[in-house]
């Protein structure tokens, strides 16, 4: 259970680097291409942060976590001098890609076609007597 403090925290970093990644994408003139930061996890000590990328389109995904993991001593470092007031140490960055809207849509996808598990529960693997 995250405290009160780590929630802030998380935030705090969660705005900041989607302006320090947005920023980049504007300044090195990428075009159609929409990164955005949807949850930062602080650990207990606040040495590290696990930062979750949501990407669109999503099949570029692999490829800019790749880019963003290279970066990762810059992109530290334009972060700490944003929170350099807020914090003393600014934890480790750990990014990954958040594959929850893909998900969520083969979810959706399966409701409403015709491998839809509900009316047809013989297509869950559960139920399937071999």
């Amino acid at each position: 259970m995250e405290t009160n403090r780590q929630k802030k925290i998380g935030q705090l970093l969660q705005n900041d680097l989607v302006d320090i990644l947005q920023g980049e994408i504007r300044k090195n003139g990428i075009s159609n291409l929409i990164i955005s930061v949807s949850k930062v996890n602080v650990t207990s000590d606040l040495s590290i942060a696990k930062v979750y990328l949501s990407v669109f389109p999503s099949d570029k995904g692999g490829e800019i976590l790749n880019a963003v993991k290279t970066n990762n001593s810059l992109i530290k470092h334009d972060l700490a001098q944003r929170v350099k007031n807020q914090l003393r140490k600014v934890p480790d960055l750990i990014f990954y890609i958040d594959d929850s809207l893909d998900y969520i849509e083969k979810i959706d996808n399966a409701l409403s076609g015709k491998e839809n598990p509900v009316e047809n529960p013989d297509l869950l693997a559960k139920r399937k007597k071999s």
